[in-house]
């Protein structure tokens, strides 16, 4: 190799070394890129690997605390976090929802007995707790499993894509699974959460009013609201439950024969980056998240009756949401109950009958 006149020995081994590299990145630069991001990965691995076994162990130690096991409850929760529900076969459409609604309805009744069976010496409140501790744990179970799978079958193949699109969404699987992390203490203690703000909300209207049980797990009282009479209606507290405000809300616009002038939902919202937590928005529609079955009784039952549905959410994030209620959330309580005022004061009359819908988990409010 020769080298220009005149330059010193230092710029000479400097300018090879360079065009080696140069070399080296455009034969093997793909291939280093791809074991830098495989490093990655694993590290983030390790971490999701941690939070998971650290929420393995938080629910076993809080079941051994409340439930009092006679035996050591470890392989019984090890095979609830294994727990799998397979959706209903949807190549014909008609009666998903119900059909939906029934596969959840099962699972919900056979999780809550195996709770009843790992921790006996349980009251119904920490049969609740204890079912959404559980189900943080098998959240972290399950991401920790989907992300393994995919670090695995890209190395074993050396498919630098599917490890690429494994590295770009990690940031925000390893934010939901601390979520989840957060959440497991909140759940072992009974603590109100971010989501729960909308029971917050229901059971603030409807302190020292006689309540009464609606179905599945669910509460209503009958109050007077700015002239108007309100159903205000939240999950059965305080322990960890979100009931099916779906059916509750059907039953009771059925029970008025359909006079109902209003319905207001009042759930959390998912912000977005850059929107400040605790804001409060006002809009249209079923205010309510999950697989859909709510909304769907809750949509078909206004139509039928042709009755406006209102909804007011709380802005935060999935981190907020399922872990101890923030400051900022608990304190837009009383900005929540000035949009429901003007919103009823506006579109309703003096006289009017309403339904509130607190829509979230309950667990830490009471009635």
């Amino acid at each position: 190799m020769a080298f220009a006149p005149g330059t010193d020995i230092v710029s000479q081994i400097i300018y090879a070394a360079s065009l080696m590299l140069f070399v080296v990145f455009m034969l093997y630069g793909q291939r280093i890129q791809f074991y830098v991001m495989i490093r990655e990965v694993e590290n983030s691995l390790r971490k999701l690997k941690v939070i998971k076994e650290k929420g393995r162990k938080t629910a076993i130690e809080t079941i051994k605390e409340i439930g009092k096991p006679e035996t050591d409850p470890t392989s019984k929760v090890d095979r609830y976090l294994e727990y799998f529900t397979i959706s209903p076969q949807s190549m014909d459409p008609a009666g998903i929802v119900y059909k939906l609604d029934h596969i959840l309805d099962v699972r919900d009744n056979r999780l809550k007995d195996e709770v009843k069976l790992i921790a006996p010496a349980s009251d119904e409140v920490q049969v609740f707790n204890l079912e959404n501790t559980l189900e943080a744990a098998m959240a972290l179970n399950f991401i920790y499993r989907i992300v393994r799978h995919f670090y695995i079958q890209g190395k074993k193949t050396l498919n630098m894509y599917i490890i690429l699109q494994l590295q770009m969404i990690l940031p925000l699987v390893m934010k939901e699974a601390e979520a989840y992390a957060n959440a497991l203490e909140a759940f072992a203690f009974g603590q109100p959460i971010g989501d729960g703000v909308g029971p917050l909300i229901a059971a603030r209207l409807m302190q020292g009013y006689e309540t009464r049980r609606v179905p599945k797990d669910c509460v209503v009282a009958t109050l007077p609201f700015e002239g108007r009479t309100a159903l205000v209606l939240k999950a059965r507290g305080p322990g960890g439950n979100v009931g099916k405000p779906g059916d509750a809300v059907k039953e009771l616009i059925e029970e008025n024969k359909g006079k109902i002038a209003m319905v207001i939902m009042i759930d959390a919202g998912l912000k977005l980056e850059g929107e400040k937590v605790g804001e409060v928005a006002e809009g249209i529609g079923a205010a309510i998240g999950g697989p859909g079955v709510d909304a769907f009784k809750i949509e078909e039952v206004v139509v039928k009756y042709k009755i406006p549905l209102n909804a007011i959410i709380v802005r935060e994030d999935i981190g907020d949401a399922v872990s101890p209620m923030r400051k900022e959330i608990a304190d837009s309580v009383d900005n929540v109950l000035e949009r429901m005022r003007n919103v009823v004061n506006e579109r309703t009359k003096e006289g009017d009958k309403i339904i509130i819908v607190g829509v979230g988990n309950t667990i830490g409010v009471g009635q």
